[in-house]
């Protein structure tokens, strides 16, 4: 570890003058609070490093610290580095990679070796896995940096700004460089392992003082206390920070323990029901240092507490930092829970911040991502929509549902800031395992705790379980009809190729770390494969290696064929199918469909408004069932995605919640409609096409629009309506993945649904034992259940496997007496089917006597010769519109009956 050498001027701490109220030291303006980046090194090849930097006036111990990067617009971190040791006030901690030059690894504290983060790479400083600095921002991907001109994150060197002394803990907002940093040109490394800061970092004391400084303050039950109402305030801050001060109030929330560090005191209230009556108490002890941890106090809920100490915002969230603090009394009655209905606003809920609160609203479970690494879960007075899965892009009624939605949510957390904590927590406050699970909609009522501000929201920090009702449970495979099941799946980045760096896409794979994921991501896949018993399943994110032997395709037909005991299922040969390490791919049922001719691929080289920088290749095959009917052709997708930027398309997120890249994928609906009406694979008639996938785009977007203006039929909203989702974010439910039949398909189709295994479960539940505990890892079982993120999604098609019916009648079946004359014979003919019907003569022959000859008229009418013991047999064939065809015969005799 280092030493900064380059401290600037300090200011000198003014006295200190105590009461209920009084002002804090000046200098504590410009002391940090807490670790930040101080510099980011992106050169050539393998010369990265990150510098970290000790604003505060302490020592801070590091074990509690990480370093993390967000690859290409990612929001799975992935560790470059676990710290250690103790750094020191004003001193520089170094991580670089394994391979950087000399210059940089001689100034290096640990070095790094798997992973390698870029200019369009986001970086974050971590405390207990919680982000308290970020380099870049977090879930968007800038292209190849950030920034312009010369100000930008790829190869170069950025050094925090002198004055800078904190970090940037929302690594979701927008990030410019040029803001707190300087840049230096690519592979600058002379001021790596030295930090020049204006923050104020152990300044010598004025050994002779004047006035002398008072002693801190100490905590005493009989002095004079504010009311905590005066400390909060009514806005969204403290009017007082940097101020001392003195309160006393009830323990109504303990969490000394988990990573908060504190807990929270509520007095009896100023009467204003603008201010809260409730806060939080920091105690911080990372060592002995004198006025950092001195006001430590072991407390127990009910304690009434005096606490004498200094106001903050962290974060977002009104503390004291104790000097001191003392239990007045024990086993006090706590406030009566104040009730906060939803929906409410921001000042409503800044205004219980602090407090002992309840939910008393009966709340459907809404979003659980943050479940397993975090604890938390959103709740809401409803399942939420996406706007643009209910309402039209930007349109007043999209963005009224979006604000209602922010309205109508809110947090509940586990009381614990530690990353995957063990055990997880269920909302009714015991363990979470397997058989004590919840799935999303579920109910909870009467959610009581205190509320708190982090992570950019209000959140329920719990001191007791909730109600907990179970109103949504696991789905049956739903019933979609017909005589062919297809099925579209998106397989969340199966790869029989292992992954090395966990979390990080920049890899070629993406998928499972270790063969014990792989083969728990493959049980679960074939289980839900199996039990879905599709005659084709068109497949999305498995890995582009088709090329390869055994290809990820070929691998998973193997365990699939396994799984169900018979070699039933086979797979459509591509080969590599573009240039992305994921594609889409056909199974097909062996015994049910067989395919017609060879696949083939909509590609930019089709239609140059398919940009294959950005969509996978649309593979495209005609099945036919092997019981008859007409061909179907199939079109599995996958369109670029909404997260990634599109900007140098001149296609950014416009705000209006269609996210990034909207021109690219509907520009590629339009093509694919287009390509697909002019029968690409030369099979059927071109105007039976099935165009499945995940499309990226809920149901009122503009793709999606597009393929209906092109006469397709959004079939999941056809048969299911407006509430039919297969995909959750952000709390919100939508549907992604799609099934959209042409217009001389949509008649045959049967039904057609998502079946939801995956989108309602925890993520806590699936194969990735990334950064989870072992309890967690043990939260498994090889079902489909959390099989993926998207859920699978199910089409029932009638092919009209039902031959014609044909019924024959001859004029005269016996012709007397035999007198070798011509005579003529009609056959009436009679097709039956619900489809159009074509009847044709097959054969009109004579047997069984040498005069016996046959003259056809027409192909009803025909002369016989009526020769003794003659035979003569017509044969027709019907065929109905879907190509099921029925042959029969009748059989015109001479002469009389013989025994």
């Amino acid at each position: 570890m280092h030493r900064s050498v380059r401290p600037l001027t300090y200011l000198v701490a003014g006295a200190l003058a105590f009461g209920a109220l009084a002002a804090a030291p000046p200098a504590a303006a410009i002391i940090g609070t807490d670790l930040m980046l101080s510099e980011v090194i992106e050169g050539s090849s393998n010369n990265k490093a990150v510098e970290i930097y000790n604003p505060t006036a302490f020592p801070v111990a590091l074990g509690n610290y990480d370093l993390v990067q967000y690859t290409n617009g990612s929001t799975a971190p992935t560790t470059l580095a676990t710290l250690s040791g103790t750094l020191a006030s004003g001193g520089v901690f170094v991580v670089a990679h394994a391979s950087a030059n000399d210059a940089i690894k001689a100034q290096a504290d640990v070095l790094y070796g798997s992973g390698m983060f870029n200019g369009n790479d986001a970086i974050a400083l971590r405390k207990s896995g919680v982000a308290i600095d970020v380099f870049g921002q977090i879930g968007f991907d800038p292209g190849s940096f950030w920034g312009t001109g010369n100000d930008i994150t790829q190869d170069r060197t950025l050094r925090r700004e002198a004055d800078r002394c904190g970090g940037d803990p929302i690594g979701e907002d927008a990030f410019d460089p040029t803001v707190g940093w300087d840049t230096f040109p690519r592979d600058t490394v002379d001021d790596l392992g030295v930090h020049t800061s204006l923050c104020e970092v152990n300044p010598e004391p004025d050994p002779d003082p004047d006035p002398e400084p008072e002693p801190d303050p100490v905590a005493d039950c009989a002095a004079t206390t504010v009311a905590i109402g005066s400390v909060q305030g009514a806005g969204a801050s403290t009017p007082v920070p940097n101020t001392v001060v003195r309160v006393e109030g009830v323990v109504v929330g303990d969490f000394q323990t988990g990573g908060f560090d504190g807990y929270y005191v509520q007095d009896a209230g100023d009467g204003n029901a603008a201010t809260s009556d409730g806060i939080f108490v920091y105690q911080r002890d990372d060592d002995d240092t004198p006025g950092n941890g001195d006001g430590i106090l072991d407390v127990s809920v009910g304690d009434v507490v005096h606490v004498v100490g200094t106001v903050s915002e962290a974060f977002g969230m009104t503390q004291i930092t104790p000097f001191d603090a003392a239990v007045c009394a024990t086993g006090a009655a706590l406030p009566a829970a104040a009730p906060l209905s939803l929906p409410a606003t921001t000042a409503q809920r800044e205004a219980l911040e602090g407090m002992y609160v309840t939910l008393p609203q009966s709340l459907a479970i809404l979003e659980y991502f943050n479940f397993a690494q975090f604890g938390t879960i959103a709740v809401g007075l409803d399942r939420q929509y996406q706007p643009t899965a209910t309402f039209e892009p930007g349109s007043v009624e999209a963005l009224a549902l979006r604000d209602a939605n922010i309205a109508e949510r809110i947090t509940i957390d586990d009381g614990r800031s530690v990353s995957n904590p063990d055990p997880a927590i269920h909302p009714d406050g015991g363990v979470f395992t397997l058989d004590h699970s919840f799935r999303g909609g579920d109910l909870v009522t009467d959610a009581t705790g205190v509320l708190d501000y982090r992570f950019s929201t209000y959140g329920i920090q719990p001191t007791q379980g909730a109600d907990f009702e179970s109103v949504n449970p696991r789905p049956e495979v739903p019933e979609v009809g017909g005589d062919l099941k297809v099925s579209s799946f998106n397989v969340l980045n199966y790869f029989v190729d292992l992954d090395p760096s966990p979390g990080d896409d920049s890899n070629p794979e993406r998928g499972a770390n270790t063969a014990e994921e792989l083969a728990r991501q493959q049980a679960k896949i074939v289980a839900a494969l199996a039990d879905i018993d599709a005659d084709v399943f068109g497949l999305i994110e498995i890995q582009n290696n088709g090329d390869k032997t055994p290809s990820a395709v070929a691998t998973l037909t193997a365990a699939l064929n396994a799984a169900v005991g018979s070699d039933a299922y086979d797979y459509i040969r591509t080969g590599k199918l573009g240039t992305d390490v994921i594609t889409t791919a056909f199974l097909y049922k062996k015994a049910t469909v067989e395919p017609l001719g060879d696949p083939v691929a909509l590609t930019g080289a089709e239609d140059p408004r398919w940009l294959d920088t950005r969509n996978r290749p649309a593979l495209t095959q005609t099945f036919r069932a092997t019981a008859g009917g007409e061909p179907v052709t199939v079109s599995v997708n996958h369109l670029k995605s909404k997260g990634s930027s599109c900007a140098s398309d001149g296609d950014p997120d416009l705000g209006d919640g269609q996210g990034n890249c909207n021109k690219v994928r509907t520009a590629a609906a339009q093509a694919l409609a287009e390509w697909l009406a002019k029968n690409p694979t030369k099979q059927g008639t071109g105007d039976r096409s099935l165009i499945i996938g995940d499309l990226n785009s809920y149901d009122k977007e503009d793709p999606i629009d597009a393929l209906k203006a092109a006469g397709y039929t959004d079939l999941i909203q056809k048969f299911q309506g407006e509430d039919a989702y297969s995909y959750l974010f952000d709390g919100q439910l939508g549907y992604l993945d799609h099934a959209l039949a042409s217009a001389g398909l949509v008649a045959d189709i049967t039904g057609a649904a998502p079946w939801n295994i995956n989108s309602d479960e925890p993520g806590i539940i699936d194969y990735d034992m990334t950064y989870k505990a072992p309890a967690q890892d043990a939260l498994y079982a090889p079902d489909p259940y959390r099989s993926s993120d998207h859920d699978p999604v199910l089409v029932g098609i009638d092919l009209d496997t039902t031959p014609p019916g044909l019924t024959l009648t001859p004029s005269a079946g016996r012709i007397m007496p035999p007198d070798n004359k011509e005579r003529v014979v009609t056959i009436d003919v009679v097709a039956e089917d619900e489809s159009d019907v074509s009847v044709a003569l097959v054969s009109a022959e004579a047997s069984g006597s040498k005069k016996a000859h046959i003259t056809r008229i027409d192909d009803t009418t025909f002369r016989v010769v009526a020769a003794n013991k003659a035979v003569y047999t017509f044969t027709y064939r019907a065929t109905d519109a879907a190509g099921n065809t029925t042959t029969e015969s009748v059989k015109v005799v001479v002469g009389p009956v013989t025994d």
